[in-house]
């Protein structure tokens, strides 16, 4: 399962870890929540209601708040992604 990254369309942040994701080969769904009011609500429960972006969600559940890719990858190699 692909990592799911909410973003916005304005986001240097999120623009800078989709590249970083893709040219490590890490594959991940992409979630506007400038267009899915349910993906905002979701960032904002699990960020103490702020919408942070990017949020990035694990196939486990986890959630963080932008997130280094270096980190991402050694989430990912620990749990065998």
């Amino acid at each position: 399962m692909a990592l799911k990254v909410y973003t916005t369309s304005w986001c240097g942040p999120c623009k800078r870890l989709k590249s970083q994701l893709t040219r490590e080969g890490i594959a991940y769904q992409e979630i506007n929540i400038e267009t899915d009011p349910s993906a905002a609500k979701f960032v904002e429960s699990v960020n103490g209601g702020n919408q942070l972006v990017p949020t990035v969600v694990l196939e486990d559940g986890t959630a963080l708040a932008n997130p280094s890719v270096m980190h991402l990858k050694g989430l990912l190699a620990r749990s065998g992604a």
